[in-house]
């Protein structure tokens, strides 16, 4: 039976500590008895009648609401590389509009709310050890006005790594010609051992903080909402998940669902569905909604459940199967360990979930969305709000662009078109659009 001390030992070199060698260890465990993590369709059932975000009263920063903001702190996930778009740096450092990229509208957000309540509510960014240098660097600029976004001390959650698993022999893989690659980031789910482990949940408990809103750092849909605060306080609950509705686009994303067994809310994804429900997964009609990635969560009964469950929430394990080095199919075969952090939904008794307009969900993934948003289809407001033009009746364009485009620095030469009466746009080989260009209803290029 392979042996965990091998993994500890190289953890506890690395500088991890107690919080994350936990979290993997479960992980690790769950792999050796070959859990398979699947959700057949007759253990689950479909999630209907939400509470709807429209439902609730509209956002003011009165007292109440401002008492609230004092006790809550904005998360945003800054652990990614925008190397799928051909960036060779954070994504959080691509420009959007105007010379201002996501972390400065991320900022414009959080000091817009502070000036407009008198709070401090806070920010804290999960950096990677990919990102850390350059978000911190890039945020030394605005000591001027804010010192405290530029203090690592303030405004850093680190994430945590985690040795990759050495698939023949299950043991902690070694690769000297690069030692880093023996390393991978343990999936957002890390967030629950990152904040525990690094002392920052003692830390906002200890300063009065309470309330923990949680989303991507590219999705600037996503921001601190009074209102959605305010029902989330009053409700009580200890966890809260920010969902949508599916469409044709999404039937293979994962959804919400309730589980037989004992009522709880869970997160399936399609690694999770056994190919005989693949049907019953992809139904729009009876899974309708799915995890926004933008979690709300009660910090003291997040720690009281940790303690509860020796210092680990037991996140379902997600198996990754790679090579050692990324870019050789060559090298050794390995096993990487995630864990997402939405599926701790089913960690909570008492866990909601929240039906919010697409609007709260507008993800950066790909070039095609970078368009749109760089289009006149979105405002983008002094205070750092990104949203639809109002005349788009809140649908965003459909664009598909051909792999000429797929990266950024290509999608900077086909220039950006006016979208603001544009259906969808498809774009099959090289093209090129002049300032001033004007596209409307459905085009082909």
């Amino acid at each position: 039976m392979p042996d965990f001390d091998a993994f500890e030992r190289k953890m506890s070199a690395a500088g991890m500590g107690e919080a994350p060698i936990r979290a993997f260890r479960h992980n690790f465990q769950a792999l050796l008895r070959q859990e398979s993590g699947l959700l057949p369709e007759s253990s689950l059932s479909p999630v209907a009648d939400l509470t709807s975000y429209t439902e609730l009263a509209a956002g003011s920063l009165d007292a109440a609401a401002t008492c609230l903001l004092d006790k809550a702190v904005v998360i945003k996930l800054n652990g990614g590389l925008g190397t799928s778009m051909g960036l060779q740096g954070p994504k959080c450092l691509l420009p959007v509009r105007d010379g201002l990229n996501f972390l400065d509208l991320m900022v414009r957000q959080i000091l817009d709310l502070r000036q407009r309540s008198g709070t401090k509510v806070r920010l804290l960014l999960m950096n990677s050890f990919s990102t850390s240098r350059q978000t911190l660097q890039h945020l030394s600029r605005y000591a001027g006005g804010a010192a405290w976004l530029a203090d690592p001390a303030e405004v850093e959650l680190m994430q945590n790594q985690i040795p990759k698993i050495d698939a023949a022999t299950m043991e902690p893989v070694t690769w000297p010609a690069d030692p880093a690659l023996e390393w991978c980031p343990p999936g957002h789910g890390d967030l629950f051992p990152a904040l525990a482990g690094s002392g920052w949940l003692d830390r906002l408990l200890d300063e009065g903080v309470r309330y923990a809103f949680v989303s991507n750092g590219d999705n600037l849909g996503a921001t601190l909402d009074p209102a959605l605060l305010n029902s989330f306080a009053a409700s009580g609950a200890p966890f809260l998940m920010e969902v949508t509705r599916r469409t044709a686009a999404d039937r293979k994303g994962g959804h919400v669902a309730r589980r037989t067994s004992d009522g709880r809310l869970l997160l399936r994804e399609v690694a999770q569905c056994p190919e005989a429900d693949l049907e019953a997964f992809q139904d729009i009609g009876r899974h309708r909604y799915f995890n926004t990635n933008s979690l709300w969560l009660r910090l003291d009964l997040l720690k009281a459940q940790v303690a509860a469950n020796a210092g680990v929430l037991p996140l379902p394990m997600i198996q990754n199967r790679k090579t050692v080095d990324p870019r050789d199919p060559s090298s050794p075969a390995v096993i990487q360990l995630e864990t997402a952090m939405g599926a701790a939904i089913e960690c909570f008794a008492g866990a909601a979930a929240i039906e919010v307009p697409r609007s709260r969900f507008a993800p950066v993934k790909s070039t095609a969305d970078l368009l749109a948003l760089r289009s006149d289809a979105y405002q983008i407001h002094p205070d750092g709000q990104v949203i639809l033009h109002p005349d788009r009746h809140g649908v965003p364009p459909v664009i598909t662009l051909s792999d000429n485009y797929k990266l950024v620095d290509q999608l900077d030469a086909l220039g950006v078109p006016s979208l603001l009466r544009c259906r969808s746009l498809t774009v099959t080989g090289p093209a090129h659009f002049p300032p001033g260009t004007v596209l409307e209803g459905d085009v082909m290029q």
